[in-house]
């Protein structure tokens, strides 16, 4: 992959989403899926999660973020961001590591959806049991 020096990427995963994020130097705009993040994501919540670990490092207005997210719901995306981001900003400079470790900016949620078994009626419920 040709990849600029100025650039930095991470990948985040939650869920069953995945984003691609890049990072770029500039004033803080930030895109997901060519949309702004205004337009992307209506929740303010969402928002507030994957700017989390650019506050955490003061970063809000060095980076431009580009970002290419699918899979699952919003929430998962923001999840997936948010982790993307975190990879990135230590990938543009080691010393932000710590702080965000710290945080738990780094750490891969692993809970995913239990699949439904055979012979009941989901994952973990099953049908009524009857003696006679």
């Amino acid at each position: 992959m040709n990849q600029t020096p100025s650039q930095h990427y991470g990948t985040g995963r939650r869920k069953t989403s995945i984003a691609r994020v890049y990072l770029r130097p500039g004033t803080g705009k930030i895109v997901v899926n060519k949309r702004d993040i205004d337009i992307y994501f209506e929740r303010e919540s969402s928002k507030l999660v994957l700017r989390q670990p650019l506050e955490e490092v003061a970063a809000s207005g060095d980076f431009d973020i580009y970002i290419n997210v699918c899979g699952g719901g919003k929430s998962g995306q923001a999840g997936a961001i948010r982790l993307g981001i975190s990879r990135a900003l230590c990938e543009a400079n080691p010393s932000w590591r710590p702080a965000l470790k710290a945080r738990g900016f780094l750490t891969r949620d692993a809970r995913k959806v239990e699949r439904k078994k055979y012979g009941q009626p989901g994952a973990r419920k099953r049908f009524q049991f009857s003696k006679r």
